[in-house]
């Protein structure tokens, strides 16, 4: 178990990773036209270009896209959230591509862009096995545009997704408190 804001998380060995399992959504369910269009303007597209708005709130608040393509996702050039939160944005890969679908997390503040988002991959996986838009069994690929090469993988196992991948250790040390 691992305790988080979102309470208490499942985690499992996954082969040569971790996993955990997603947690409930705090808030799901389709996003409101006026905020979908307002997404859409933060992010440089058009409103066409989305074909799916889902909250995707498992405690930082989500607000998640499907777009047709994995290139139309690492094609966008964020303009500002304003008063915006937290967006992903996720698109499938074409057939024999790097994974099978490319997700995007942006934030407000600096960067703006996170490499590789748990919570998001969580959500939006909930999201579209549910749906059944994705398999029961999926690799997003996230921080491509980040020069990063991160890979989550997503598996419904019964009534749970789990989301897991390697990790790279970035900074180790001690802290004397």
């Amino acid at each position: 178990m691992q305790e988080c804001g979102a309470g208490l998380v499942r985690v499992r060995e996954d082969g040569s990773r971790l996993a955990f399992a997603a947690p409930p959504l705090r808030r799901g369910g389709p996003v409101d036209e006026a905020d979908v269009r307002q997404v859409a303007d933060a992010l440089g597209i058009e409103r066409a270009d989305v074909i799916g708005a889902q909250w995707a709130d498992n405690g930082p608040g989500w607000i998640a896209l499907l777009l047709r393509s994995a290139d139309a996702v690492l094609a966008i050039e964020p303009r500002g959230f304003g008063e915006l939160d937290k967006v992903g944005v996720v698109g499938p890969h074409a057939a024999g591509g790097p994974a099978d679908v490319e997700v995007r997390a942006f934030y407000p503040g600096s960067p703006g862009e996170d490499p590789v988002t748990g919570s998001l991959n969580a959500a939006i996986g909930q999201w579209l096995i549910g749906s059944g838009l994705a398999t029961d069994s999926y690799v997003a690929a996230q921080g491509t545009r980040l020069g990063r090469r991160g890979r989550v993988h997503v598996e419904r196992v019964d009534d749970d997704v789990w989301v897991g991948g390697d990790t790279v250790v970035g900074v180790s040390g001690t802290v004397a408190l």
